[in-house]
């Protein structure tokens, strides 16, 4: 029996034949552009648009690995990029006030143990969502992420209660200061297309084919022998290694982490970041986390600071009316030539 080969995010055809030269230019150009851009931009937009994007973009992406790939929706990966934030403040990023627990350890010692925690802590999530469906798995997820939420408020001991972590200090590498703007968006750009590479790998890596056969025929993959319950632990336990990597990042760019950062409104909007892009394609997490950067920093022109949610909301029930696959679908849909009506 020939081994199942499931579509992937491009579909059949587009997963199993080589892309064209035509194909990779759209890559090369962006590339190109993204290292140029802080050359052409102020360090308000280097650092408030270009690295908050790439590093939102990131902790999207890891729902482009369980709901785009694996059909499973979660609301807790702003949870476990908080759990990774939390572990580097704790382990020596943050200032020690003396009030909470603080280990004196160097950054190249504590991102280990954040990302394995991140990691560790997703698989764990997943053990309890994966034998849920639809609505039952995101309420599994957003019970996770409230109690987490609420746990780092009233603890002080660990998580030094609302007032959080703050003062955490970005690395320094070989004199390389980062926290001059310009130096940490291309460490976020580093980091950020390392990972959107990975992903674009697993999704044609048979881990990454049966992940969507599962998605969509679990019963049918279960029935040819594959272990459905342990693919999908994996791809919880993937998508925490992303998130936790943009957990790490997104404190080393706010400097701080404290209850807000892992609350209700942060995990809705994560979510919302993924479906604005395009959960199909990896892609898309970082389209929508740019589109959700400029409302965020420029909708205040508009309308009131306030009513924020109000623009990021219409933005989203726009795109989904319109094109159910986010910005990218649209693209697609758009640069697809229409099929012409055969002859009489």
């Amino acid at each position: 029996m020939k081994p199942l080969q499931a579509p992937s995010a491009q579909g059949p055809a587009e997963a199993s034949t080589p892309r064209p030269a035509s194909a990779r230019w759209p890559w090369v150009v962006a590339a190109i552009a993204l290292a140029l851009y802080p050359l052409a931009a102020s360090p308000f937009f280097v650092l408030q648009i270009g690295a908050q994007a790439l590093v939102l973009g990131t902790m999207a992406m890891s729902l482009s690995v369980l709901a785009g790939q694996g059909g499973m929706v979660s609301l807790s990966q702003m949870t476990i990029a908080g759990i990774a934030g939390y572990t580097m403040a704790i382990l020596g990023g943050a200032v020690d006030n003396g009030s909470s627990l603080h280990v004196a350890l160097a950054w190249w010692q504590a991102l280990p143990v954040a990302l394995l925690l991140a990691t560790l802590a997703a698989a764990g999530i997943g053990l309890l969502a994966v034998r849920t469906e639809g609505i039952y798995t995101i309420m599994i997820t957003l019970a996770v992420g409230v109690a987490f939420h609420y746990l780092a408020q009233q603890n002080i001991e660990i998580f030094n209660g609302y007032q959080g972590k703050s003062e955490i200090r970005r690395p320094v590498i070989g004199g390389l200061d980062f926290n001059d703007p310009t130096a940490f968006y291309y460490l976020c750009l580093l980091l950020a297309g390392l990972a959107l590479a990975a992903v674009m790998y697993e999704l044609r890596t048979p881990f990454g084919l049966a992940l969507q056969g599962i998605r969509d025929n679990p019963r049918r993959m279960r029935a040819l022998g594959f272990n459905v319950t342990a693919h999908r632990v994996a791809a919880h336990a993937l998508a925490g290694l992303l998130a936790g990597l943009g957990g790490v990042l997104w404190v080393w760019y706010q400097g701080q982490i404290s209850p807000g950062t892992v609350g209700t409104g942060a995990m809705i909007n994560l979510l919302v970041v993924a479906v604005l892009g395009g959960l199909r394609q990896p892609v898309g997490a970082f389209i929508g986390a740019l589109l959700f950067v400029l409302l965020q920093n420029f909708a205040i022109d508009l309308i009131d600071r306030e009513r924020f949610n109000l623009v990021i909301g219409s933005a989203f029930l726009a795109v989904v009316l319109f094109s159910p696959d986010g910005l990218l679908g649209l693209f697609d849909r758009l640069r697809r030539p229409r099929a012409q009506p055969s002859p009489p």
